[in-house]
């Protein structure tokens, strides 16, 4: 019987992990384009803004976390971009701004990021 050690099975955890974050993002940038292409008052739009805040609200609180293993100084730097994105979003939720494509270039070079 083969048995994994802690550090193989922490390294796939974290291998996943990177991947479903990679693929909300993904998710994120899609919506973001479509809202983009139908207007900041679209469905799409509501949506897309729904779902970036709410990725991003869960990836702030996850950096926020003592138990998060990246070095501080880029976990303050996520934390910040994230909040620029909530408050963006909110923004375009209140007919303030139509930033779509500042979102979606951030969020994009974030995703590029994790591989």
């Amino acid at each position: 019987m083969y048995q994994f050690s802690y550090a193989e099975i922490s390294e796939d955890t974290e291998i996943n992990a990177r991947e479903r974050e990679r693929q909300a993002l993904d998710h994120s940038i899609d919506l973001l384009k479509r809202a983009e292409k139908n207007g900041p008052r679209s469905r799409d739009a509501i949506e897309a803004i729904y779902l970036t805040r709410s990725l991003w609200a869960i990836l702030v609180e996850d950096l926020s976390s003592s138990e998060n293993g990246l070095p501080d100084n880029l976990r303050a730097e996520l934390i910040s971009i994230g909040l620029w994105i909530m408050r963006e979003s909110e923004a375009i939720r209140l007919g303030r701004s139509n930033n779509f494509a500042g979102i979606i270039e951030i969020t994009t070079l974030i995703r590029d990021g994790l591989n």
